[in-house]
């Protein structure tokens, strides 16, 4: 074969994506394709520093602290000159993502963003493309995209997010639950589709750590998101705009293929290869870069399956369970010597005792309300002491017999009376939702 014919031969082989480029050719993107590339680089990249780049680049961490401190400057100042919002705008971590701190640094970044492609419009209108930025954007991306499906793939699987309900839910009346409560519990309910949805999640972002298996992590993560932001929507899970912020991820990563997506789904035309460029120019490089990333994909796993395990031992299914654990009904009540009978109208009597966690305590009213408590048990010297977290000074004390594992005797003084209660342990098995379990076979549909 002359030399001639091998080099056009090479010429005309389709390149693999993360092989190098000896030549990459100039490619002249649209005036849109530059501008919207100017507004997501912006726009995403804030966020990669909110959620911070420290996520997956391991003991970066302290980059967050001063993310942090500008944006506690900022946002309570925006909140109040240019949005005037008339009430003071919580900074602390609540567990809620949807805050108005978090809707105000959305507006903050948006606006950032928008100011910043058109001044960097006018004053970089010459430039062709962006290539190069774009594919080393385009890494740190799908890696913080990843991290954000291992971390929610990672506690479902466990199964940690979504835990099968306490003992206190399962006494609740269902009508009493918030939208947000009946998917929590009924996801948390089914550990099997927990599981399966958190193995979807985590498929999502194994792909994404592969160069060349990142176009399918970006439409399974985009799938997966779309779902969570539907249900955060409809559930009033307060996610809402997280989860919204990972599918503009997700949709920034499949931008670059989309013709290539719509030749395949829509109009029945050969894809070609993708015209993702790699890293570097030399091959070794560029299989380093790959090692470094499957590196970071292994640490990100296994960190979050230990953080992940370490939460199902201290406070999920797991946690060590009080050494009065159970329902107990309350039999016979009398206060100060005298005995209050089961009067749906009584507030002073209680209907049930719920022990759970080590630390913590239900009492039920004769309305079904519930009164937190912590506790201290010494199974030792059989003493109860009861404390109100609103109140540090409150305190209860009792102490306890169980003459036979089902029974149990309580008395103690509470709120300056002299407490007795009989109660009878309610064998939670009897509830439909823990004993139906799984059937291959149903004759007619069990529906209750």
């Amino acid at each position: 074969m002359s030399d001639e014919k091998h080099f056009s031969q090479l010429q005309q082989r389709p390149r693999r994506i993360g092989e190098a480029e000896e030549n990459p050719p100039d490619r002249y993107w649209s005036l849109p394709t530059r501008i919207g590339f100017r507004f997501f680089f912006v726009f995403l990249g804030l966020y990669i520093l909110i959620f911070p780049a420290g996520s997956f680049i391991p003991f970066t961490g302290f980059l967050a602290t001063g993310v942090g401190r500008f944006w506690n400057a900022v946002i309570p100042w925006v909140g109040a000159h240019i949005l005037h919002i008339g009430y003071p705008i919580l900074l602390d971590e609540t567990g809620s993502g949807d805050r108005t701190c978090d809707w105000v640094q959305a507006f903050c970044i948006l606006v950032i963003a928008i100011v910043s492609a058109l001044i960097w419009s006018v004053l970089d209108h010459k430039r062709e493309n962006y290539a190069t930025l774009h594919k080393w954007f385009r890494l740190i991306a799908r890696l913080s995209l990843a991290t954000t499906m291992f971390v929610y793939g990672i506690d479902k699987i466990v199964p940690l997010q979504m835990p099968f309900p306490g003992l206190t839910r399962l006494l609740e009346p269902f009508g009493n639950f918030s939208p947000m409560g009946v998917l929590w519990y009924s996801i948390g309910a089914s550990r099997g589709y927990e599981i399966f949805a958190g193995c979807a999640e985590m498929t999502g972002g194994i792909f994404l750590i592969l160069p060349r298996t990142t176009t399918f992590g970006a439409m399974v993560s985009l799938v997966d998101m779309v779902e969570v932001f539907m249900l955060n929507m409809w559930y009033d899970v307060p996610v809402k705009l997280f989860a919204f912020i990972s599918i503009l991820f997700a949709l920034f990563l499949l931008a670059p293929e989309a013709p290539r997506l719509t030749n395949v789904f829509f109009l029945n035309r050969p894809a070609g290869p993708s015209n993702q460029t790699a890293l570097f120019r030399r091959k070794i490089t560029n299989r380093i870069a790959l090692a470094l990333q499957i590196a970071i994909g292994i640490y990100l796993i296994a960190t979050n399956f230990y953080s992940s395990a370490q939460g199902w031992k201290t406070f999920g299914g797991g946690r060590p369970k009080s050494p009065l654990y159970g329902i107990w009904n309350v039999d016979e009540m009398s206060i100060d010597g005298q005995v209050h009978p089961p009067l749906l109208t009584d507030n002073a009597r209680w209907r049930r005792v719920v022990f759970d966690s080590v630390t913590g305590a239900s009492f039920q009213q004769m309305d079904d309300t519930f009164q937190a408590y912590g506790t201290e048990i010494n199974s030792e010297n059989k003493s109860l002491i009861l404390k109100k977290s609103s109140d540090k000074n409150w305190k209860a004390s009792f102490s306890f017999q169980r003459p036979v594992a089902e029974t149990m005797i309580l008395d103690g003084d509470m709120d300056g009376h002299k407490i007795h209660m009989q109660l009878k342990l309610f064998d939670r098995a009897r509830f439909l939702l823990v004993n139906r379990g799984f059937h291959w076979i149903n004759e007619r549909p069990f529906n209750r």
